[in-house]
C-alpha cells in the first residue's frame, strides 16, 4: 500500500504520516529530508543559496548515509534548514537529481533498520502529483498560514530557540509562495487527493478522519 500526504509546512502532515505508518505497518519517507540535506550542505559550506548550479552539484553528492548524518544537525529542522530546503527545492536541476531516489523507494520500501516493508507513507509537497502519482490513497493537509506559523513558533520555543512569531509567519508565507510557484512541480493537491484543513482540528481528529477515508478507499 502506498499513501501520499502532501501539504505546506506545519500543516500537520508529518505527525499524521508517522501515525499512519505506525498503524498500517508501513515505511515512512519524509521527502523533505533530501532537500533539507542539500540546503544544509549549502549553508554549512557557505555557498549562496541562490546559486542553482552549486545546489545541483550538492544534490549529486547526497547519499542516504550523508542525509542521515545531516539530520542530526541542530539546524536541520530549524527555520534556517526549512528555508534553505524551500529555496533549493525550487531548482529543477536539484529536483531531477533527487527524483529517482525518492521514486525508487516505493519499489523497495524499507524501515529505518533496513528490513523490507509492505508499503510506504510519503510525506512531502508533491508526492501525490510527481513522486508517486500511482499511490493508493492521497491526502493534501493544509491550514491557515497564521495557524501554521503559531504551531511552528511553539515548536521552536519548546526547543529553547529565540524566535519571534512575526518572523516565523513571514517565513511560512514566503515558503508557501515559493512552493506554490515552482515551474516544474508546484505544491498543489493531486486531482484525486482528499483535502483536509486542520486549522480547527487536533491531530487525533485528523488521524481518525484519515483512517476512515483509507478504510473506505481500500474496500
Amino acid at each position: 500500500m502506498i499513501i501520499t500526504v502532501d501539504g505546506p509546512a506545519a500543516a500537520g502532515k508529518g505527525t499524521l504520516s508517522q501515525k499512519l505508518a505506525d498503524k498500517y505497518g508501513l515505511a515512512y519517507f519524509d521527502t523533505g529530508m533530501v532537500y533539507r540535506a542539500v540546503g544544509l550542505m549549502m549553508v554549512k559550506n557557505s555557498f549562496d543559496l541562490a546559486d542553482a548550479s552549486v545546489a545541483e552539484n550538492m544534490a549529486t553528492q547526497l547519499t542516504f548515509a550523508k542525509m542521515m548524518e545531516l539530520s542530526k544537525d541542530k539546524d536541520f529542522r530549524s527555520s534556517l534548514g526549512g528555508n534553505a530546503a524551500s529555496i533549493v527545492s525550487s531548482y529543477s536541476g536539484v529536483r531531477s537529481r533527487l527524483l529517482d531516489m525518492q521514486r525508487n523507494f516505493a519499489k523497495n520500501p524499507t524501515f529505518a533498520n533496513g528490513t523490507p516493508a509492505q508499503g510506504v507513507i510519503y510525506d512531502g509537497r508533491d508526492t501525490g502529483t510527481v513522486i508517486c502519482p500511482q499511490a493508493d490513497v492521497k491526502f493534501f493537509i493544509t491550514a491557515s498560514s497564521e495557524v501554521r506559523a503559531k504551531r511552528r513558533y511553539d515548536e521552536f520555543v519548546q526547543k529553547g530557540m529565540n524566535v519571534q512569531y512575526e518572523d516565523v509567519l513571514k517565513d511560512v508565507i514566503a515558503r508557501d509562495e515559493r512552493d506554490a510557484n515552482r515551474k516544474d512541480a508546484p505544491m498543489k493537491p493531486a486531482k484525486d487527493a482528499v483535502i483536509l484543513d486542520t486549522s480547527d482540528m487536533g491531530i487525533d481528529e485528523v488521524f481518525q478522519k484519515s483512517v476512515a477515508i483509507i478504510e473506505e478507499m481500500l474496500k
